[in-house]
C-alpha cells in the first residue's frame, strides 16, 4: 500500500513544476493595479462585451473576457488572505470595487444610448446564477492560481477568464440599470460576486496547498479573524445559489414530466398537440396544451387527462386544455399575443375553404341531376306540337364502359316511345331539335318500345326487393 500511494503521489507532486513564491507574488501584485493602461483596457473591454450582449454574439463576448484585466484584483485578494498580507487585501479590494464600478457605469452609459434595448439569451443567461456558477468560479480560480505559480502556464489563464465570465455579468448589471429592470441588475451582480468570491477562495486554498509563507510580522489573531470573515462571506454567498439551483432543477424536472405526460397521454386519431407549455408562476404550476383537429368533449377530456397527472408526479398541477375556438385565458390575462390561437384560426379557415369547394362541386352535380330529371317535362309541350308521333320521352346521361379497353365514355341518351314510327328524315330532324334545344353536342335516340311493359318490369323488381 505505501508503494502504491507513493506511485500515485508522484503524479501530484508540484515541487518541480512551480516557480518561486517571490516570482508568483510579483505577477499577482502587478495584476492588482488598476491605473493607466489597465483601466483604459477595462473600459474598452466593457464596450466590447456590451456590444456582444447587445447583438447576442458569443464570439464577441469571449473576446471581451480575454481582454478584461478583472482577474488580477480577485486573485490578489486570495493571495493576500493566504499570506496574511492585509495591505494587499485592502488594495486589491479597493481596485476591484473601482473596476466593477467603472464597468457597470460604462455599460449603463452604453445601453442608455444604444438603439437596441431588447434582452437576448446571452443577457438572460447572466441573471439566474446557480450552484454550477459557484463550482465554475471555484474550479476556475483553482486552475488560475496553479497556472500563475507554474513554470509552464500554457493557455490556462485565458481559459479561466472565459470560463468564469467576470465581464458579462457587469455588463448585464449596467443593462438592468439603463432599462430600470432590477431583476437584471441584482441577478447579474450576484453572479459577479459569486465568481469573484469563489475565485478568491480557490486562490487562498491554492496558496496554502503550495505552502506559500506568510509575511513577516503577521498577527496570528488577525489572520484567524480574516479567515473567518472569508469563510463566512463564502458561505453566505453560496446559500442563495443553492436555493436558485433547487428552483432551477425543480422547474427542469417539472418540464420533463410535463413533456412526458403530454407525449404519452395526448394521442388521438384525429386530434394532435399543436403546442404545450409547463409554467410556474408564484408557486402555481400549470400545463397548457393546445390541440388541433377534431374537437373532443371538453369536460370528459379534462376529467380523463387530469386523472392521469398523478402517475407522472404532477398531482398539484393545473391542466389547461385549449382546442378549437376556446380562448387561452392565461395568454389573455397576461397580455401576450395568442399566436397558437391565430394559427388555429388560419388553419380552420383553410379547412373551411377547402370544404366549401367540395360543397359547391356537389351542389353543381345535384343541380345538373335535377335539370336532367326535369328536361322531359319542360320540352314536352314543344315536342307534342312539332313531333306528334312521340308519346313519351326521357333524357339522361349514360356512362358506357368498353369491355376490351375498360375505357369510359359519357353519352347523352333520349329514351323515346313513339305512337307510330317516324320516317328517317323526321327522326334526323327530331335528333337535331333535341341537340339544339338542350344545347348538346350529340345525343342518341333509343326506341324503348312499350312503356307499359317497362313499368310492369319496374314494379316487379320493387316487389321482389320487398
Amino acid at each position: 500500500m505505501p508503494s502504491i500511494n507513493k506511485y500515485f503521489a508522484q503524479y501530484f507532486n508540484l515541487s518541480d513544476f512551480l516557480i518561486s513564491q517571490e516570482d508568483a507574488e510579483k505577477d499577482i501584485r502587478d495584476g492588482v493595479s488598476f491605473r493607466g493602461t489597465n483601466i483604459i483596457i477595462l473600459i474598452l473591454a466593457i464596450f466590447i462585451a456590451s456590444l456582444g450582449l447587445n447583438t447576442n454574439s458569443t464570439a464577441v463576448i469571449i473576446g471581451a473576457m480575454l481582454i478584461s484585466p478583472l482577474m488580477g484584483p480577485i486573485i490578489g485578494i486570495g493571495l493576500g488572505v493566504g499570506v496574511h498580507d492585509y495591505e494587499l487585501i485592502k488594495r486589491a479590494m479597493r481596485n476591484l470595487v473601482m473596476a466593477a464600478g467603472f464597468s457597470v457605469l460604462t455599460s449603463t452609459l452604453y445601453f442608455l444610448i444604444s438603439p437596441v434595448s431588447e434582452g437576448h439569451s446571452e443577457l438572460l443567461a447572466r441573471t439566474s446564477p446557480t450552484i454550477y456558477d459557484v463550482l465554475i468560479g471555484f474550479f476556475g480560480g483553482g486552475a488560475g492560481i496553479i497556472a500563475i505559480g507554474s513554470k509552464s502556464k500554457g493557455n490556462v489563464i485565458p481559459g479561466v477568464a472565459i470560463a468564469t465570465a467576470l465581464m458579462p455579468p457587469l455588463c448585464t448589471a449596467g443593462y438592468g440599470i439603463a432599462t430600470m429592470q432590477a431583476t437584471y441588475f441584482f441577478g447579474a451582480f450576484y453572479l459577479f460576486l459569486i465568481n469573484s468570491i469563489f475565485i478568491a477562495l480557490a486562490t487562498f486554498i491554492g496558496v496554502k496547498l503550495m505552502h506559500y509563507k506568510p509575511v513577516v510580522f503577521a498577527n496570528p489573531e488577525r489572520a484567524r479573524k480574516v479567515r473567518r470573515i472569508v469563510y463566512t462571506v463564502a458561505i453566505l454567498t453560496l446559500l442563495p445559489s443553492l436555493y436558485l439551483t433547487y428552483t432551477m432543477l425543480r422547474q427542469s424536472r417539472f418540464t420533463m414530466d410535463a413533456e412526458r405526460f403530454v407525449s404519452q397521454e395526448f394521442n388521438f386519431p384525429a386530434t394532435q398537440v399543436l403546442s404545450s407549455r409547463a409554467i410556474t408562476d408564484h408557486g402555481r404550476r400549470t400545463i397548457n396544451v393546445t390541440l388541433i383537429g377534431r374537437i373532443l368533449p371538453a369536460d370528459s377530456l379534462n376529467l380523463a387527462m387530469s386523472a392521469q397527472l398523478k402517475h407522472y408526479g404532477l398531482d398539484d398541477v393545473k391542466l389547461n386544455i385549449i382546442q378549437g375556438d376556446m380562448p387561452d385565458l392565461s395568454q389573455l390575462n397576461s397580455g401576450e399575443s395568442p399566436t397558437s390561437m391565430r394559427d388555429i384560426y388560419e388553419l380552420a379557415q383553410t379547412s373551411i375553404a377547402s370544404k366549401q369547394v367540395t360543397i359547391d362541386s356537389l351542389k353543381s352535380v345535384i343541380a345538373l341531376g335535377r335539370i336532367n330529371d326535369s328536361i322531359a317535362g319542360r320540352i314536352a309541350p314543344e315536342v307534342k306540337v312539332l313531333f306528334p308521333q312521340v308519346e313519351d320521352i326521357a333524357v339522361t346521361r349514360a356512362i358506357f364502359g368498353n369491355i376490351a379497353t375498360t375505357s369510359l365514355d359519357t353519352v347523352n341518351v333520349a329514351l323515346v316511345k313513339y305512337s307510330s314510327p317516324l320516317p328517317g328524315a323526321k327522326q334526323k330532324e327530331f335528333e337535331g331539335y333535341l341537340k339544339a334545344r338542350l344545347r348538346l353536342q350529340s345525343i342518341s335516340l333509343i326506341n324503348i318500345g312499350d312503356k307499359i311493359t317497362l313499368k310492369n318490369q319496374a314494379n316487379g323488381e320493387k316487389s321482389n326487393t320487398k
